[in-house]
């Protein structure tokens, strides 16, 4: 077969080190770019297969998100703009992992397995972030495409989200929006302004805010959409990548996991300030007090500002909509209770991964999901869709529910449903401080978190942990969640679990607790019972005071 040929000739200018094995995660494949470019050639091959296989687009990113910029990484995109399903990031970790002269080998068995027609057209949409070597590795996807006889888009420079959002339009035929940047901003924007007007009088100080572009693709798209938004939101960008470098010292997982201010962003006390992530797929926000003490509204305070807007819209709209937030076993008890108790919404619980939250938000009506590093959305299902959409054009609607479903409506059209998206999640978050009157401190002061602690047990072998009910007890070793109870019990407020890492051979260790202290202690305790029973390496746990 003549295409099969082009593979052949293609393959030998992107050849695989050999011996160099990589795994198709939820981030798709990461690693040194300089391991990549086999890589990407083949899931250039693999993104085109599944585009015959689903008759539809499918995305492929390069990026690695909020990794060093020396790393780069790729990931599929299903045609609803979600993620590719687990049985492809098999035939992906396959593909790329095939030594040179066994390329073609997996190739066609992956063909004959799936019943892929090789006749059926294929469209491939590729987007890449601002790394360097983002501009080989991207063209080595396209190569991969054009060896199958695929077609591709290249859209250059998007964030993450905006390339999941092109492939669902493209796939819904325009009803979820128009498949280009441009559209992108426009119905974002459009939906932002209109839920703005419902705010009585912002001043501009209450307009303005602080973001820290982490120097990667956000900062230059924030560019791009400022204009759009008018003067409802003056936004500063910090870190744009002029002159600093992506990730460093500065984007979402470093203000989370260090639990600072980025680098190079100037800060006034009570100023509202956030943080997107080197692909913008994520956002935390922060502020800090007139003590100078450091204050981070993380997931867990999105998804709880969110919902408890929504919740209100749907008693003011009268509409029986099953609403519920979905968290992992890392989400803040303070927020469980305070959902639960005061909100009266339903919490979901399931395991790390935004697929399973993802998965799991799409059996309620709406579905509210953030992970606590600030990655998630809202979705919607067709059913709450249409019936908000109807009450907008019922002439029967009395005012104050028109309203609040038109703000329903917009709040529709301003989340960005495929993925977490840094921009989409901000302009909502603003619209609802700005609609409610809220300060960033009467936001943060829905609830507090309780102090808690995580740390790392090196292990042999992480996999002699398994864990159950959504990752929050211990299955096995034998008696290692039975101390772990009887540790929680010397705390007040006090829960702690255990988890194998997904990557490397740790065991993560979550403690929270009514103070520090507390959650310190009970954390160390917890890594010297992983240490005893589930065979710990290198010195035991040390005391952290």
């Amino acid at each position: 077969m003549a295409q099969f040929q082009e593979v052949s000739k293609l393959s030998s200018q992107h050849p695989k080190p050999p011996g160099l094995v990589l795994q198709y995660g939820t981030a798709g494949f990461r690693s040194n770019a300089k391991h990549l470019d086999h890589a990407m050639f083949r899931t250039g091959l693999l993104a085109t297969l599944r585009s015959k296989k689903t008759k539809a687009t499918i995305g492929v990113m390069v990026t690695a998100s909020h990794n060093p910029e020396e790393d780069n990484g790729v990931k599929l995109i299903d045609p609803m703009g979600n993620m590719v399903t687990a049985e492809w990031e098999g035939y992906a970790t396959q593909l790329v992992n095939a030594e040179q002269d066994d390329l073609l080998i997996v190739l066609k068995d992956i063909i004959e397995k799936e019943t892929v027609n090789m006749s059926q057209e294929a469209n491939v949409f590729v987007g890449k972030d601002t790394r360097s070597s983002s501009v080989s590795l991207s063209q080595a996807v396209l190569d991969g495409v054009l060896a199958l006889s695929g077609h591709s888009k290249d859209y250059g420079l998007v964030t993450t989200p905006q390339l999941h959002y092109m492939v669902c339009c493209q796939n819904t035929q325009g009803k979820y929006g128009e498949p280009t940047v441009e559209g992108y901003y426009r119905k974002l924007c459009q939906a932002f302004i209109q839920l703005i007007k419902n705010a009585s009088n912002c001043t501009d100080d209450q307009k303005h805010l602080s973001v820290d572009g982490a120097n990667g693709i956000g900062a230059l798209k924030l560019h791009e959409m400022e204009s759009h938004v008018k003067s409802e939101l003056q936004i500063s960008v910090f870190n744009d990548g002029s002159k600093g470098k992506l990730n460093y010292e500065c984007g979402a997982d470093f203000v989370k996991m260090q639990q600072k201010p980025p680098t190079g962003m100037e800060m006034s006390p009570g100023e509202r300030c956030c943080s997107y992530d080197g692909d913008a797929d994520r956002i935390v926000y922060y502020y800090t007090d007139s003590e100078g003490q450091f204050h981070l509204l993380d997931g867990d305070k999105i998804a709880t500002l969110i919902s408890t807007f929504l919740k209100e819209l749907l008693t003011q709209v009268g509409l029986d909509l099953k609403i519920a937030v979905v968290q992992t076993a890392y989400a803040n008890g303070s927020s469980t209770r305070y959902l639960e108790d005061t909100m009266k919404v339903i919490v979901r619980c399931t395991k790390t991964g935004v697929k399973h939250l993802h998965h799991a938000a799409q059996e309620f009506d709406i579905g509210v999901y953030f992970e606590a590093n600030g990655h998630g959305t809202v979705l919607f299902s067709e059913v709450a869709e249409e019936k908000i959409q109807l009450l907008t054009q019922d002439p029967n609607t009395n005012d104050e529910r028109k309203r609040a479903a038109q703000l329903l409506q917009n709040t529709i059209n301003v989340i960005n449903q495929t993925v977490g998206d840094a921009i989409s999640d901000m302009l909502l978050i603003e619209a609802i401080l700005a609609i409610k009157g809220m300060t960033v401190q009467q936001w943060d002061a829905i609830y507090t978190d309780l102090p808690n602690r995580q740390l790392k047990v090196k292990v042999a072998d992480r996999r002699v942990i398994d864990t159950t009910d959504a990752e929050r007890r211990a299955v096995s070793p034998a008696g290692l969640q039975e101390a772990i109870d009887s540790l929680v019990k010397k705390y007040k407020l006090a829960r702690s679990f255990v988890r194998p890492s997904g990557t490397e051979d740790v065991v993560r260790v979550y403690a929270e607790a009514e103070t520090q202290e507390s959650a310190d202690a009970l954390a160390h305790e917890v890594s010297l019972a992983v240490y005893r029973l589930a065979g710990g390496v290198g010195d035991e746990p040390k005391p952290l005071h």
